[in-house]
C-alpha cells in the first residue's frame, strides 16, 4: 500500500514541461493556475520565440506540447514526425501598434515617418509570428524600405514588450495580450492594426513525441487549452477563439 501510495504521488507531482510561444507570456500564468486547480497538474512553461522553441524542439529538448504563435512551425514538427498528430488552433492573435507615450496613431503610417520616432521595435520575422506579420504589413503599405533604419528587432515578442514598456523604442509592433497583462504596470497607448492587413495569426498547438510518460497529462492540458474555461482566459488576454 505504501508503495502504491508513493507512486500515486510521484506520478501527480510530475512536472509537464510546455514550450511557449513568447506573446502568451502573460496569459500563460493564469492559464497555468487554472489548469493546476482542475487537474493537480502543473506545468513548467518555458517562453520563447516559436521558431527558436521549434529548433529546440527537432533537437531533442524534453517538452511534451508546444503552444506555437503560427501554425507553420508545429505543421513543419508534424511533417517531420516530432509530434502525435497535426496542430490545432487555440486561439487567433490580434496585432497592434503600441506606444508609452501619448502619440496619435490615427495616422500612424505618417508618424512612423515622422522625425521624432527614432526607433521602431518589430520582433524578428524569422522566428516570431508576430514580427512577421508586422513586416507584411509594413510592406503592404510601402513603408519598410523608408523605416528600415529605424526598427529595432527583438528575438521574441517578449523582448520588443521589454522595448516598448521601458522607453527603448518610441514605437512598436506587438500582440494586444501586452494591454492586458497584469504584469505590465507600464500604461500604452495602443491602437490595433486592421485585420485585413496582414494574414492571420493563427496559433497552433501540438502535443510533443517526446511527452512518452507524461502522454496522459499532455493531452489533457491540450484538451483543456480547447475548453470553455481556457478560451473565456484567452478572450480576456485579446485572442480570438474559434
Amino acid at each position: 500500500m505504501l508503495v502504491l501510495i508513493f507512486a500515486r504521488d510521484t506520478i501527480s507531482a510530475q512536472t509537464l514541461k510546455v514550450a511557449v510561444a513568447a506573446n502568451l507570456q502573460g496569459v500563460i500564468k493564469v492559464l497555468q493556475q487554472d489548469f493546476m486547480q482542475k487537474t493537480n497538474i502543473q506545468i513548467d512553461p518555458i517562453v520563447g520565440s516559436s521558431g527558436n522553441l521549434s529548433n529546440q524542439i527537432k533537437n531533442g529538448a524534453p517538452y511534451s506540447v508546444f503552444l506555437s504563435a503560427d501554425m507553420n512551425f508545429p505543421n513543419e514538427l508534424y511533417k517531420s514526425g516530432f509530434t502525435t498528430s497535426k496542430p490545432v488552433v487555440y486561439a487567433l492573435g490580434s496585432l497592434i501598434i503600441c506606444s508609452n507615450q501619448n502619440l496619435n496613431f490615427n495616422h500612424w503610417e505618417k508618424l512612423l515617418l515622422a522625425d521624432q520616432i527614432k526607433k521602431i521595435a518589430l520582433a524578428n520575422p524569422a522566428t516570431a509570428p508576430y514580427g512577421k506579420a508586422a513586416t507584411e504589413v509594413l510592406q503592404r503599405k510601402t513603408l519598410l524600405p523608408k523605416i528600415q533604419p529605424k526598427i529595432v528587432y527583438g528575438e521574441s515578442i517578449a523582448q520588443v514588450n521589454i522595448y516598448i514598456t521601458t522607453g527603448v523604442a518610441e514605437i512598436g509592433f506587438t500582440t494586444e495580450a501586452l494591454v492586458t497583462d497584469v504584469a505590465n504596470k507600464q500604461k500604452i497607448y495602443w491602437q490595433r492594426v486592421p485585420a485585413a492587413d496582414y494574414q492571420p495569426i493563427e496559433q497552433g498547438m501540438v502535443i510533443i513525441k517526446q511527452a512518452n510518460a507524461n502522454l496522459q497529462q499532455a493531452e489533457k492540458f491540450y484538451q483543456y487549452l480547447q475548453s470553455a474555461s481556457a478560451k473565456t482566459i484567452l478572450k480576456k488576454y485579446g485572442y480570438r477563439t474559434k
